[in-house]
């Protein structure tokens, strides 16, 4: 078996985690709640992956990451996310994460991204990969959608124009999943809440 440590400060999805895991190459040695009791396991249990929380009280994961890094530790890691902002994203692929898994959906495909990563591989989806590129090269924006990289402003434009995700998706040449992924780090970033405030927004940043 494959040793994996959780860490994430919710029991629950600890445990979740768990079972997801059960009957899979992997198996949970070991769970943390907090930054500091991350590194602890590390050393203690020394898992093949760290799977990690990107919120957690004390050191964050991004701040968990980069502590490993320092340490000269380059085992793989995963990181476990309800969304990622900019700074954290542009962090962690400095940081050189392998893998990150959003937690709407992570029992559907995290055996097979702790596989990836097991294997010497990136798993990261071309969306955020994309947007870490794109935050990479952008320039300081202005406007109302300034925050937003231009595959987002793409995005912004045809929800201004009332289309719906899967004709969003289909335009653009990407999944539905994937429109409601940009979607959620959008409102993220903006400070908003639904695709009515984005589209105003959107409607504002027309240049007069």
């Amino acid at each position: 078996m494959i040793p994996v440590l959780v860490a994430d400060d919710h029991g629950f999805i600890r445990a979740g985690v768990e079972a997801v895991l059960r009957g899979s190459p992997f198996t949970v040695v070991a769970g943390a709640a907090s930054g500091a009791e991350t590194l602890d396991a590390v050393r203690t249990h020394d898992p093949a992956i760290v799977l990690l929380d990107i919120n957690m009280p004390g050191m964050n994961g991004v701040e968990v990451l980069e502590a490993l890094r320092a340490r000269g530790d380059d085992r793989p890691v995963v990181l476990l996310t309800a969304g990622i902002n900019d700074r954290q994203l542009m962090a962690v692929m400095r940081a050189g994460v392998q893998g990150i898994v959003s937690k709407d959906g992570a029992e559907d495909g995290l055996v097979d991204v702790l596989s990836r990563v097991h294997a010497g591989h990136k798993a990261i989806e071309p969306a955020i990969l994309q947007r870490a590129l794109d935050l990479s090269l952008r320039p300081s924006g202005e406007g109302p959608l300034g925050k937003l990289n231009p595959r987002e402003r793409e995005i912004a434009a045809l929800v201004a124009r009332g289309m719906r995700n899967r004709d969003i998706g289909a335009q653009l040449g990407i999944g539905e999943g994937t429109v409601k992924v940009y979607l959620h780090t959008m409102y993220q970033k903006l400070g908003i809440e639904n695709r009515t405030e984005l589209a105003l927004l959107a409607v504002n940043d027309q240049p007069a």
